[in-house]
């Protein structure tokens, strides 16, 4: 295939994963398949790690390239404000999440392989295969230090190290994605393929997007812009650089550049309201604030 051609198949590839493939669209959780043990009653689980000025301070450093990469100091920056802890747990409740855990800049790996226990949702082939073998990653590769917001749906867990309300309502639509799953195990599995993630990420920025536009607040909707359509692109970069490996780099940043590009353009559609919104419309009882626990 000549450099031309390719180039091509390139910008054909992009054209396609844009405005079209993340068009706002909420997940349907209607019908869940979760399991009872994983479910805390009377309580939102989100948990946070305490804070530790060094070792958070080298996860700031480390997280510099994903700063750069999405324009964002915010990005990994291991210092979770309330902003963001209201959005997560306000989205929670509104799409009934209870059985998962949100873990804020918090590192509890034998806590997360007790979870990945009472997962039964999951084929036990897929739970002590793959499932183990994330949570071994997560606990000798911590997110205190590495970051990479994500969830997990082996242990049902969101771990957040950023203080992004939009990437928070995104892993949140994971969490709310795999739960409608009747095979979550293999839908799971399904990821580690080349391309797939692209339809599980769409899914999930396209109901972020929806969310966001629920709540009327103009900043939350132009957040998901900025910041969604780019991290796509990291994927639709990621994607075809495993078809056209000799063109992996320039794909890559060229899908991100783009991603920003019309993030920003969508972001400036978004007219300002003269109405304030809190996320916290549904508010906290006393039993159901976040604890904070030791490392």
């Amino acid at each position: 295939m000549s450099k031309q051609l390719r180039m091509l198949l390139v910008l054909w590839v992009l054209s396609g994963s844009g405005c079209r493939a993340l068009a706002p669209r909420a997940i349907d959780n209607s019908k869940q398949n979760i399991a009872p043990e994983l479910i805390q009653a009377n309580s939102i689980p989100i948990e946070r790690g305490q804070r530790r000025a060094l070792l958070d301070g080298v996860g700031w450093v480390v997280g510099i390239p994903s700063k750069i990469l999405l324009w964002d100091r915010r990005i990994e920056n291991h210092n979770i404000g309330p902003q963001t802890e209201e959005t997560i747990a306000a989205y929670m409740q509104r799409n009934d999440l209870g059985h998962v855990k949100v873990r804020l800049n918090q590192y509890r790996p034998w806590d997360d392989m007790k979870r990945l226990t009472k997962n039964r949702t999951m084929a036990w082939p897929w739970r002590y295969s793959i499932g183990t073998l994330s949570v071994l990653g997560e606990t000798v590769f911590p997110g205190r230090i590495f970051g990479g917001d994500h969830f997990n749906p082996y242990t049902q867990t969101v771990h957040l190290y950023s203080d992004v309300p939009a990437i928070a309502i995104h892993e949140g639509g994971h969490a709310k994605d795999f739960s409608r799953r009747t095979y979550p195990g293999t839908y799971a599995a399904l990821y580690g393929l080349p391309v797939v993630p692209l339809y599980h990420e769409s899914i999930a920025t396209r109901d972020a997007i929806a969310y966001a536009q629920r709540t009327e607040d103009p900043e939350l909707q132009r957040e998901t812009y900025r910041i969604l359509y780019p991290a796509y692109g990291t994927y639709v970069g990621g994607a075809l650089g495993s078809v056209l490996p000799l063109a992996s780099l320039p794909a890559y940043y060229g899908s991100v550049i783009l991603g920003h590009a019309a993030g920003r353009w969508q972001a400036n559609q978004i007219p300002n309201s003269q109405e304030s919104w809190s996320p916290t419309t549904l508010p906290l009882t006393p039993r159901q604030q976040p604890t904070e626990t030791t490392e």
